[in-house]
């Protein structure tokens, strides 16, 4: 279990809202935040602060494997194990 609140990660997510992205295959993309919700720019996806909530479990993340009964796994995946995200928190890589 992390000893980090999803609190502290949304604060973390919201200050790089409009930022690059990379899905795990490379695919690039950004997003803005409207809410509790994170929505990826140019596709009909929206993803909320609680899907977020529920990865914190599953952390740390190799691939998408163990989210995908969760919305947007591999956006939920960049966004989590992104350093800027991780932070000092680093919770690194399976």
């Amino acid at each position: 279990m992390l000893d980090i609140t999803i609190d502290v990660i949304w604060n973390r997510i919201i200050k790089c809202e409009g930022a690059v992205f990379h899905q795990l295959r490379g695919k690039p993309y950004t997003y803005e935040i409207v809410g509790d919700i994170l929505i990826p720019l140019g596709i009909n996806q929206n993803i909320s602060k609680t899907e977020f909530e529920k990865v914190l479990e599953f952390l740390p993340l190799s691939n998408t494997t163990k989210v995908q009964h969760l919305r947007g796994p591999s956006y939920l995946y960049s966004v989590l194990m992104d350093e800027r995200i991780r932070q000092e928190d680093d919770w690194g890589s399976k």
